[in-house]
């Protein structure tokens, strides 16, 4: 077995290349997209004011490390007292690392997103405090003594038993416990028409996976003695303000997988997740992951509410609207080396990603570095999970001259990542949601490390 390669030093992507002030100074839809042009050009200056800055604290050259010869004051004194802090916070070196929002994205911050950093995350495990967020009338952190979930029939024979469940009469349930990733189906929608933001961050960051625990749906259903017979879709009706209300067919109700779930990597879920209760979809877009979960319905016929015959479409080529495409289909997307990142040296690198698919586990992964014209497979870590990211890996050696790399999914079901050329043959360029293309990033000769398209 060969020695193992030094790896090469990577400078990691600048924070806040929007700049938040000058954002907020225009009220246009067209000003504030020039911005965003103009902020995505301005992100090389900010890449070589941080290369000076990856420089500090470096190894010298020649004579002995200060850092080894020297002990530092953690190795001399007695540190801080145990359970200083009742509830632990990340280091206050780890203080870039956090969900942004994208300014000018949205007229209101009430109604908006927030976006995961993706390239500072390991595994596949997204802290909660770091899960993406997306709201349509702001967030809520709801007393959960006072929250109810009611459970109705659309008519008097489609439930026999129509129940109110409180919360503590929830989390008396049997329970289950899975991994799931959470998409929201316009993740990656700034991109339909060309290059619209410079990092992964904020090109795939509204993505992220926990552990959710919980009560089956179905469970809950056949407590209140649903008909199954005439049963074929569920309404999910949240608490916010925005009443957000979305369907579902059965089908997934019947298979188990639709959870009613209060916790989220092994605590209560996050208020900005939906505490004290939300619904979990698995390989559904999350606008169905009905946060404040108050009434489920059961039904014979879609519904068809404001945020299913307005919002969440796609619109076709041909002009028609496309509704309840739900599924999240087979995606990836390499997130070292990506936007923003600068590769300092030749040499040897670790291509690490994620990939994921609403239809199932993913089966294989495939990295290309010279644009799709020759790929190789990459590693898939464990474990490889249903409806849940898949953490890949691929070695690397960069001779510095420029590369496109790039990561192309298959799932289980056999369905392939398309490149834009084949996206768009199919959906066109005019859509917001569902765009599962390939991602490209362009390594330059200088290390800087580019969001590009290619067909």
């Amino acid at each position: 077995m060969s020695a193992p390669l030094r790896p090469a030093r990577l400078l990691p992507a600048p924070e806040h290349f929007l700049d938040l002030q000058r954002l907020a100074s225009e009220a246009s839809l067209p000003a504030r997209r020039g911005l965003l042009r103009a902020a995505f050009a301005a992100a090389s200056a900010a890449l070589l004011a941080g290369a000076a800055r990856g420089q500090a604290n470096p190894v010298p050259a020649e004579g002995g490390d200060p850092n080894i010869l020297n002990l530092p004051p953690h190795s001399t004194a007695l540190g801080q007292p145990v359970a200083l802090e009742g509830y632990g916070k990340p280091s206050r070196y780890e203080a870039n690392l956090q969900r942004r929002p994208s300014p000018g994205l949205t007229q209101t911050r009430q109604a908006s997103v927030s976006f995961a950093p993706l390239q500072g995350l390991f595994g596949i495990v997204t802290p909660s405090g770091l899960h993406f967020e997306r709201h349509h009338q702001g967030w809520w952190d709801i007393d959960p003594s006072g929250h109810r979930l009611m459970v109705n029939g659309s008519d008097e024979k489609m439930l026999k038993r129509p129940m109110v469940f409180t919360m503590d009469e929830l989390m008396r349930l049997p329970s289950v416990s899975r991994f799931h990733f959470i998409e929201c189906g316009a993740n990656t929608g700034m991109e339909w028409g060309n290059v619209a933001v410079p990092t992964v961050q904020y090109t795939h960051g509204m993505l992220s996976c926990s552990e959710f625990t919980g009560v089956r749906l179905i469970d809950v259903l056949e407590m209140c003695g649903v008909d199954l017979k005439r049963a074929r879709f569920v309404l999910a009706e949240g608490a916010d303000g925005s009443s957000m209300t979305r369907t579902l067919p059965m089908e997934l109700v019947r298979r188990g997988e639709v959870l009613l779930a209060y916790g989220q990597n092994g605590e209560m879920l996050r208020p900005e997740n939906g505490y004290p209760l939300r619904l979990v979809v698995p390989g559904v877009q999350g606008v169905s992951w009905v946060k404040y979960l108050r009434r489920i319905e059961v039904g014979d016929q879609p519904w068809a509410t404001k945020d299913e015959n307005i919002h969440y479409i796609d619109l076709m080529p041909d002009g028609l609207h496309r509704e309840y495409t739900s599924i999240q289909e087979v995606k990836s997307v390499v997130t070292t080396p990506s936007g923003g990142q600068v590769l300092l040296d030749k040499g040897f690198y670790s291509i690490s990603g994620l990939a994921w698919s609403g239809r199932g586990r993913i089966a294989k992964v495939d990295v290309s570095v010279d644009g799709g014209r020759n790929w190789r497979a990459a590693r898939l870590q464990g474990p490889v999970m249903d409806k849940c990211l898949t953490r890949f890996n691929l070695d690397w050696v960069w001779d510095g001259r420029p590369a496109l790399v790039m990561s192309r999914a298959t799932d289980e079901t056999g369905h392939v990542q398309p490149n834009y050329g084949q996206l768009r043959a199919v959906r066109g360029t005019r859509s917001i949601y569902h765009n599962n293309a390939i991602q490209t990033w362009l390594v330059q000769e200088s290390g800087e490390v580019k969001n590009v398209q290619l067909s």
